[in-house]
C-alpha cells in the first residue's frame, strides 16, 4: 500500500463498501468526500492502476458499464493499512 496514493486508498475503501460499483457510482460516493467534483480523467487512470496492481477487479455489467470489485489482494492491503493506522490511533 505504500505506493498508492491517497486518492488511490480512498477508491479502494469506496470499492470494498459497495456491491460491484460502476465507476459513475464511485465518482458520485468519492465527490462526497472530496471538496472538488473529480473529473473522470482523474478517477479513471487511477482505477486503471489499482487494477494494473490487482487490487481491484474490472468486469462489463453491459456494454458501456463496468464494475469494480476488490480483489483478494486489495482486501489484504486495506487489512495492512488499517493495523498500521490503529497501531497509531490507539
Amino acid at each position: 500500500m505504500d505506493d498508492l496514493t491517497g486518492f488511490q486508498r480512498d477508491l479502494l475503501y469506496v470499492i470494498t463498501g459497495a456491491d460491484h460499483p460502476s465507476g459513475q457510482d464511485i465518482k458520485e460516493e468519492i465527490d462526497q468526500y472530496y471538496s472538488k467534483e473529480i473529473n473522470h480523467g482523474r478517477l479513471y487512470p487511477n482505477l486503471d492502476t489499482l487494477v494494473n496492481k490487482n487490487l481491484v477487479e474490472k468486469g462489463q455489467l453491459d456494454r458501456r458499464t463496468n464494475y469494480y470489485a476488490i480483489t483478494e489482494d486489495g482486501e489484504q492491503t486495506l487489512e495492512e493499512r488499517q493495523e498500521w493506522e490503529s497501531q497509531y490511533l490507539d
